[in-house]
């Protein structure tokens, strides 16, 4: 049988593994930060009938540039943003692919402060742009002066920073964004898949976007909106960077089907983000119920939860799935993530933890 070893695979790539997370049927399913509510069946109706309707034109390609779903974007995220200063595609992924391609590559660098979102040091891999990994401190935070400090030592043409962070779940203070701006030479891409679960008062990096045109936010669909099956990720930026973009960009990236399930979605926005309070009650509560029971927890505005094992966290991530609830190892050693879902999945989870403590003890 043909093995990687037998084909003439780019030597930057043997020896990896792909991205991604256990896919176990369980009873309950916590580590992919997925919306643990189904979407509502007034939304299933209203993304059926906008599907429908562009299936008798499959035969013709969809809009390249998905217009009407950019100006929809543009609405929901306000700020007093336009279509032009808006681009989509397949999850915020692809977003960040595309920005690497343009402003990345062969001979440029990209820095990050993990622990951090995985893939982006992947994302930089697939499109050979050297990765510099900024670290964080011990308490996983990140301060203007220890980030600044990076910047200044390997004038990174993209800087990646996550707000808020994962799998930490920590918001980034202003002062860090203003001053990496400031500083940095490239690119600044602020990652703020969570944003909308971040408790009241967390500013977002679109109040800085005008007047500092290379700073991105990317955003996507998948969590606050319930919509991971359905891929859609997007920016935000200076119609300068969408220009740039579109340089990469594959053609008709984006297919008319996802387009019309979006734009449903989004007119649908206030059912959909009903969930969003209840989840991050949820949230709330797994965090103070861990530390009631003497767990180290990291503060949290995404809908997940990081939290200390005190040893191998390999041994409590099994003993949760024997009782039938999937967590994330994220390699952190010493650290587990949970996602918060729906109350009677906090139920289970706690119940889980329960047991694991009562064996560890």
């Amino acid at each position: 049988m043909t093995t990687l070893d037998d084909l003439p695979l780019r030597d930057d790539l043997r020896g990896r593994s792909p991205y991604g997370a256990p896919q176990v049927e369980v009873p309950v399913r916590l580590n992919t930060n997925e919306n643990s509510y189904p979407v509502p069946e007034s939304v299933v109706a209203a993304v059926g009938r906008a599907v429908q309707a562009e299936l008798r034109d499959l035969n013709r390609y969809p809009d390249r540039e998905a217009a009407a779903l950019r100006a929809d974007l543009a609405e929901y995220l306000g700020h007093g943003l336009r279509a032009e200063q808006v681009w989509a595609a397949n999850g915020s992924n692809e977003i960040q692919q595309q920005l690497l391609q343009a402003f990345g590559g062969p001979g440029r660098t990209a820095l990050g402060f993990t622990p951090g979102y995985s893939m982006h040091p992947l994302l930089a891999l697939g499109t050979g742009t050297t990765w510099v990994d900024g670290r964080r401190g011990a308490d996983f935070g990140l301060t203007a002066e220890h980030a600044v400090a990076q910047v200044r030592e390997h004038r990174p043409d993209v800087v990646f920073l996550c707000s808020p962070n994962n799998p930490t779940g920590t918001a980034l203070e202003p002062a860090v964004i203003t001053a990496v701006l400031a500083e940095a030479p490239g690119m600044v891409v602020i990652d703020e898949a969570y944003a909308e679960f971040a408790r009241p008062g967390t500013p977002s990096a679109l109040s800085v976007l005008p007047g500092h045109p290379r700073l991105v936010v990317t955003r996507t669909m998948s969590k606050a909106f319930a919509f991971a099956g359905g891929r859609l990720g997007y920016l935000a930026a200076d119609p300068a960077v969408v220009a740039a973009v579109h340089l990469v960009r594959l053609p008709y990236h984006l297919s008319a089907l996802t387009q019309a399930a979006a734009r449903a979605a989004l007119a649908h926005r206030d059912t959909l983000l009903a969930t969003v309070e209840a989840i991050k009650q949820e949230r709330d509560r797994i965090v103070a119920e861990l530390r009631r029971r003497g767990l180290t927890v990291a503060a949290s505005d995404a809908n997940f939860v990081l939290f200390e094992t005190g040893g191998d966290q390999r041994e409590p991530w099994r003993i949760l799935l024997e009782r039938g609830v999937l967590i994330r190892d994220v390699g952190l050693a010493g650290w587990l993530r949970v996602t918060a879902g729906t109350p009677a999945e906090t139920d289970a989870f706690l119940s889980a933890i329960d047991a694991w403590l009562e064996r560890k003890a």
